[in-house]
């Protein structure tokens, strides 16, 4: 169990963010979104439970990017650059820190892969066992 809270934040430090409690979910997302928000095959992704996550500096550094309206939001340093945090209403789990904006350890790992349909083909998915989702794991 890690250290409550649990902080983290962009590259530059301009914006920082808690967690108060224990992540007791992450998971990998293979849009092609996701893929071109990061550069790379996937993003992981940890769900904080409601009401835990607050951003404490920078709120006014963050820019925000909706590609469909009433879809998920990205959450992003205007000065740096870095993806810091995901939003979408729709899900039970509505928030998506990116992992590896985290200080230390977050404590959770990804149980699960989803949309796995628009996964990169220049990695291939690995066998770990995760259950995997053409889609959205919410659908």
């Amino acid at each position: 169990m890690p250290d409550l809270p649990l902080t983290g934040g962009c590259a530059c430090g301009a914006v920082r963010y808690e967690v108060t409690a224990p992540i007791r979910v992450a998971s990998y997302c293979h849009c092609k979104r996701c893929q071109r928000r990061s550069g790379a095959a996937a993003s992981a992704n940890a769900h904080p439970a409601a009401g835990t996550f607050r951003i404490v500096s920078g709120q006014d550094r963050l820019r925000t990017w909706q590609p469909d309206p009433g879809g998920g939001e990205k959450w992003f340093c205007g000065d740096c650059g870095s993806a810091v945090f995901g939003r979408n209403l729709r899900h039970a789990d509505p928030i998506g820190i990116r992992m590896g904006t985290f200080d230390r350890d977050p404590g959770v790992r990804p149980s699960a892969r989803h949309f796995v349909s628009s996964a990169a083909a220049w990695e291939p998915l690995p066998e770990d066992g995760l259950p995997r989702h053409p889609a959205s794991r919410h659908a």
